[in-house]
């Protein structure tokens, strides 16, 4: 026998439109209907013969067509089941329901179908509208495309894009599919790719995912994946492939199920043996429909995979989802993980009578042709302190050592110290510095006419969330938070130091991690790897749950973890594991909820105190109560959604600190 979990239903109520209790999926419109005329012609024969006499034949044949427009569909999902040699509960109440109208009991019969279906209803809208969340991403990429031939725009299915296409997006539409900003600049709604809610500022160069909004601006985007290639068809289709699996349990429960419905007749049969009340039997069999317990866990599982889809979590299999919240140990990677994987600059340091706002402003003139990125990073703080830059003259870069150039007439030189010295600026640089270099800080040193105005320190920073996030993972009881990296070890130590991880162990190549995760799984430990999917996949895959930070438009990423992040939010690993032990905690509830309804309403009926109108209302509840219980959980993780940008500045409070408010903070 099969018993269909709830959400093998929503995908498959098209097709056959089954339910583990004789309740029908399909053509809901037409069901609906059908359920509202029944009632509506069960209900008058109650008023007929409440005006006029019980024994009215008005009121009987209404009572009996009622019953047939209500029954009819449980009777006919019956009769297809056994047509496939399957005994399986539908079988009970279609028996309920039958053993009622052919005793006359046209009213009970026609009660009894109306709170079998109006449960199924309820309960399928309830599950669809968790699904929904989840399921609208197949409908955000725009199904035609504006493509660019010359200076003419040509509007093509989107099925006809391929790589290196130019597309125009509007603001308003949706981007059909990933690509790189050529021309334009604008803003971004992600949240269906990152769970970001936040809108991000995209320019020329920026890469950007299909069935993402713009909202502002116009934009020519080249196409580098299309189709199903693109991000939002990956995580889609992962989407739809973890609703398919099943937890170990559910699989469990199918193949023991099979043997309930034997069960509940031969209970059935017992009860009609000592008592010959048919009332009994056909409440036995309403209530013994396990609907609760079958939706225990299919229910609960829909509702976190759509509260975690909501903050940019995929998840493959929903095992995954419960090994989670039995972790306990986290590797992480350094660079790019615990830390932005940018340099930014974090000490301006400067001499005599320089301001820091000076010190900065000449550095990132006489930086500004360069691509290094120190260069970078000093070009874009100085941008976002709104300070303006000098166009430098006789610009001349020597790899790995510094630059040299001309603002206003002076000479400016920029490197490290022994460039300086090579160049006889005579002051005892090396002497003035108190950062080391042997600890991650890069450390650039400013002259002007011969003489040192200054020096900045720059280093990767670690994210603004990453000592929280670690310091919440250790409060929900991980018992050990350690850091792999393949930088220097006192780096690794600084950085480890800086965000509270118990380990950190540094100049490891990539088969290194891979020994360290397993030496942490020899010493008992449930192992989450975290990492972002590139250079970590084999240490990803050698975990027991592997979690790639950042994924959105990294296939290697989504398809080297088990689970991934669409983000760089720290703040999902604690959530993550959060959810899984919630969603265990409400099946445990659902399961025992279900199991009290089935075998609390067997023993009331088997000792005539419900009746089969009763009985129905029985089950109903037990469902629903299952069912709302669940989807309690989809409302998880409401606290990481960021709040509304403040119009004047544009960016939330819970926003990291920038390089900028490091710096003056340094200075």
């Amino acid at each position: 026998m099969r018993v269909f979990s709830h959400t093998e239903l929503l995908q498959e109520h098209q097709h056959d439109g089954q339910c583990a209790c004789g309740e029908h999926h399909s053509h809901a419109r037409i069901q609906l209907t059908q359920t509202a005329i029944g009632l509506v012609l069960i209900l008058n024969s109650f008023l007929y013969s409440w005006l006029f006499s019980p024994n009215t034949r008005v009121a009987g044949f209404s009572a009996a067509f009622g019953a047939i427009a209500l029954g009819v569909p449980i009777i006919w999902v019956a009769l297809k089941d056994l047509q496939r040699g399957s005994l399986n509960t539908n079988v009970l109440v279609a028996l309920a329901v039958s053993a009622l109208f052919a005793a006359g009991h046209y009213q009970e019969a026609g009660i009894v179908s109306f709170f079998m279906l109006l449960g199924q209803i309820i309960e399928t809208r309830t599950a669809e509208g968790a699904l929904a969340s989840i399921h609208s991403l197949i409908k955000l990429t725009p199904t035609r495309a504006r493509r660019l031939q010359g200076e003419n725009e040509q509007e093509v299915p989107v099925a006809e894009l391929a790589v290196n296409d130019l597309i125009r997006v509007r603001p308003g539409d949706n981007v059909a599919a990933d690509g790189v900003i050529i021309d334009g600049q604008g803003s971004l709604n992600e949240a269906t790719i990152t769970g970001e809610s936040l809108p991000v500022d995209k320019k020329p160069g920026d890469e950007v995912f299909a069935g993402t909004m713009n909202l502002t601006g116009v934009l020519d985007i080249r196409v580098t994946h299309a189709g199903q290639d693109t991000t939002l068809g990956r995580v889609r289709d992962l989407i739809l492939a973890a609703e398919k699996t099943k937890l170990p349990i559910l699989r469990l429960m199918d193949h023991y199920l099979g043997f309930y419905t034997p069960l509940v007749l031969c209970i059935g049969g017992l009860v009609w043996l000592f008592t010959r009340d048919l009332s009994r039997v056909v409440s036995v069999f309403i209530v013994s429909c396990p609907c609760a317990f079958v939706l225990a866990s299919p229910t609960a599982m829909v509702a976190a995979l759509s509260a975690a889809a909501r903050l940019g979590i995929l998840i493959k299999n929903v095992a995954d989802l419960e090994l989670a919240g039995k972790i306990t140990a986290f590797v992480f990677d350094k660079t790019g993980t615990l830390t932005t994987g940018k340099l930014a600059v974090s000490r301006l340091a400067p001499l005599g009578q320089t301001t820091p706002a000076e010190l900065l402003q000449v550095a990132a003139s006489a930086e500004q042709f360069s691509n290094h990125p120190t260069a970078k990073a000093l070009v874009r703080l100085a941008r976002e302190t709104g300070l303006s830059l000098v166009k430098p003259n006789d610009f001349v870069e020597t790899a790995g050592r510094g630059v040299k150039a001309r603002l206003n007439g002076d000479s400016v030189i920029i490197g490290r110290a022994q460039w300086l010295r090579d160049n006889q600026v005579s002051d005892p640089l090396a002497f003035t510095v108190d950062l080391k270099e042997a600890e991650g800080w890069s450390l650039l040193f400013v002259a002007r006419n011969q003489q040192c105005i200054g020096w900045m320190g720059l280093q990767d920073q670690t994210r603004a969330e990453a000592g929280a996030s670690l310091m919440a993972l250790k409060e929900i009881g991980i018992r050990r938070v350690a850091m792999v990296s393949g930088d220097r070890q006192p780096v690794a130590t600084r950085v480890s130091q800086a965000i509270h991880c118990d380990d950190a162990v540094g100049d490891c190549l990539p088969q290194n991690k891979v020994e360290f995760v397993k030496q942490m799984r020899t010493r008992g430990y449930q192992v989450a790897v975290i990492g972002d999917g590139v250079n970590d996949a084999p240490a990803l895959a050698a975990g027991d749950l592997g979690i790639a930070m950042g994924a959105a438009g990294s296939e290697v990423a989504i398809h080297s973890a088990t689970i991934a992040l669409m983000n760089n939010d720290l703040r999902r690993l604690p959530f993550l594991v959060r959810l899984s032990r919630e969603t265990r905690r409400i099946i445990n509830q659902n399961f025992l909820l279900g199991l009290a309804f089935v075998v609390g309403g067997i023993a009331l009926s088997s000792m005539k105190l419900i009746g089969p109108i009763t009985a129905a209302l029985f089950h109903v509840s037990g469902s629903l109560m299952v069912v709302f219980n669940s989807f309690r959980l989809v409302r998880q993780g409401e606290d990481l959604e960021p709040h509304a940008r403040s119009p004047r500045h544009g960016a939330s409070q819970s926003e990291p600190p920038t390089g900028v408010d490091q710096a003056r903070a340094s200075a």
